[in-house]
C-alpha cells in the first residue's frame, strides 16, 4: 500500500467510503430518471426492487418508514400515470 493510500486509510475511518444518500434513496433517483427518459420497463424494475428491499429490512425508528412507504406509493402513482396518459384527463 503506498503512503497516499495510507493517509486516506487513517482519514476515513475502517477505510470504506461513506455515502450521504442510502441505497433506497439512489434507486428511487434512478426510478425516476427512468420515468424521466420514458423506460418505463427499467422504471418498473426499479421500482420492484426498491419494494424488495423496502419489505425485507427493519426500519429504524426515526421515521424513516413512513417516509420510504409515502416515496414508494407516489413512485407507484407516478409509473402508472404516465402508462395511462389518458385516465387523467375527463
Amino acid at each position: 500500500m503506498s503512503e497516499s493510500d495510507e493517509s486516506l486509510r487513517e482519514n476515513n475511518t475502517g477505510g470504506a467510503p461513506r455515502y450521504s444518500r442510502r441505497l433506497s434513496d439512489k434507486i428511487l433517483i434512478a426510478f425516476h430518471h427512468a420515468c424521466d427518459q420514458a423506460d418505463l420497463e427499467v422504471a418498473e424494475q426499479l421500482l420492484h426492487i426498491l419494494e424488495n428491499m423496502l419489505t425485507r429490512r427493519p426500519f429504524t425508528p426515526e421515521g424513516n418508514r413512513r417516509r420510504s412507504i409515502e416515496s414508494l406509493v407516489a413512485a407507484h402513482e407516478r409509473l402508472w400515470h404516465l402508462r395511462h396518459p389518458e385516465d387523467g384527463t375527463e
